[in-house]
């Protein structure tokens, strides 16, 4: 395991929570584990899922503001284009 397993779950960041995450699910699955480890990499682990999504929650809202904000700046430029009258062409 990396040293992001000593930090605060709220100090990593999306990288070092996800490689976190990805360690304890294998040594999980590996069986080399105690009871007591098991229970404690999986509270670990739920923590550290909640982190990933909350990162990915965040970054899926900043993508859908400038989106939005691309959309109504193209909105803008066509309905300018749109009203343009016959006179307004120079030839």
């Amino acid at each position: 395991m990396t040293d992001s397993a000593q930090k605060p779950v709220e100090a990593l960041s999306f990288e070092e929570a996800l490689e976190e995450l990805e360690n304890l699910t294998a040594k999980m699955a590996s069986g080399t584990v105690t009871l007591r480890e098991s229970v404690a990499a999986y509270e670990r682990g739920a923590a550290l899922l909640e982190r990933c999504e909350g990162e990915l929650a965040a970054a899926r809202g900043r993508i859908e503001a400038l989106r939005a904000k691309n959309a109504q700046k193209t909105e803008e430029k066509t309905a300018g284009r749109a009203s343009l009258s016959a006179s307004d062409i120079p030839f």
